[in-house]
């Protein structure tokens, strides 16, 4: 079998691998307030959550997948090394993915994603095939990876602003109702954790599709970069098998480690990020749902018992987020440096 066609077929399943663990990763972030307030079971969960992620994808347009198909320029370099380039980047963002849930620990797939890219290229051909955009950005551009690190960092700013003015306006709305309020936000819970799934595989799925259509491209199967209709249909349907299987060990850090969620915590919570994810997507902005949940429900808790908030967690969070650009990124040399020893050694 062809050289080129067994790495480029190779690399689409490691595509699809990083989606599924993406899935697999993420749904916690979906479910967690669901869960926590117990607005539904762990299976109506996965059905609701499984069918709008599925959705995404297929209805949210293609401009994030042109961003993440941009920040890295591999057009003038030989066709079998940028796809194990590509191929390494994503071993290195799985590893990262696999490890965190294994530790319990809501990382950013996205931040993984973009650190292990980056590692396998600037070790294997040099820094200057990374899109960088600072030159953009001095002529008011956003694009390549200043684009990817701004929406990454200020899309946790708006979920906690976000989440905190949501929470004063819904409990100022809720002022004078009873305690039977609770299971009408416990039902309209339904509605918004369909939306938060939705703008998810929006938002990540398409992630996936630009690095799938980047293989294409790279590997002569298609002539120009535009995602083809079946690699919006393998990448919606990786992520929601990936969402169906559940990573749930992140349930309890998001549902109850960070602060208390009740109905209308939970409420407050999906509309903010799926509000904040859903713009990022129509601007073709790659966030992280672990970042704009997590910061939503700190901002919650921060507007109504800021003492309540358990900081340290947050904190540990946080750490982790920081890391994961350059841990993913590590790994992913690692793997180029395995996979070039390994072809070195071959007759």
């Amino acid at each position: 079998m062809d050289t080129l066609f067994l790495l480029a077929l190779t690399t689409v399943v490691i595509v699809l691998v990083f989606d599924y663990t993406n899935g697999f990763h993420d749904a916690a972030n979906i479910v967690a307030t669901v869960i926590a307030s117990r607005a539904m079971t762990p299976a109506q969960a996965v059905v609701v959550v499984g069918f709008f992620e599925f959705l995404g994808p297929l209805l949210g347009g293609t401009a994030v997948a042109n961003t993440i198909g941009g920040f890295v320029a591999l057009d003038g370099v030989a066709p079998t090394l940028s796809l194990a380039i590509l191929l390494c980047g994503l071993i290195g963002a799985i590893a990262w993915n696999l490890g965190t849930w294994y530790l319990g620990i809501p990382s950013s797939s996205s931040h993984a994603l973009v650190g292990g890219l980056i590692g396998a290229v600037v070790v294997s051909v040099g820094s200057e095939h990374v899109v960088w955009g600072f030159a953009e950005l001095s002529e008011g551009h956003l694009t390549g990876i200043v684009k990817v690190l701004a929406a990454l960092v200020l899309s946790p700013l708006a979920g906690f602003w976000i989440g905190f003015l949501t929470h004063r306006l819904l409990t100022g709305a809720l002022r004078a109702a009873n305690p039977g309020a609770n299971s009408r936000l416990r039902a309209a819970q339904f509605v918004t954790a369909a939306g938060l799934a939705f703008s998810h595989g929006a938002n990540d799925a398409q992630k996936s599709m630009g690095i799938l259509t980047l293989v294409l491209l790279l590997g002569g199967f298609i002539p120009r970069f535009e995602v083809p209709f079946w690699v919006m249909l393998a990448c919606a349907s990786a992520i929601t098998l990936g969402i169906l299987s559940g990573g749930w060990r992140i349930v309890r850090t998001l549902g109850f480690a960070i602060y208390r969620v009740r109905p209308v915590h939970a409420l407050g919570s999906q509309l903010t990020a799926a509000g904040v994810i859903l713009a990022a997507s129509a601007g073709g902005a790659p966030v992280s749902t672990t970042h704009v949940v997590a910061t939503s429900i700190m901002g919650i808790g921060a507007s109504e018992r800021p003492r309540a908030v358990r900081w340290s967690k947050a904190k540990d969070i946080a750490t982790t987020w920081m890391i994961t650009i350059p841990g993913a990124a590590l790994v992913a040399i690692q793997a180029y440096a395995l996979l070039n020893l390994y072809l070195g050694q071959r007759p």
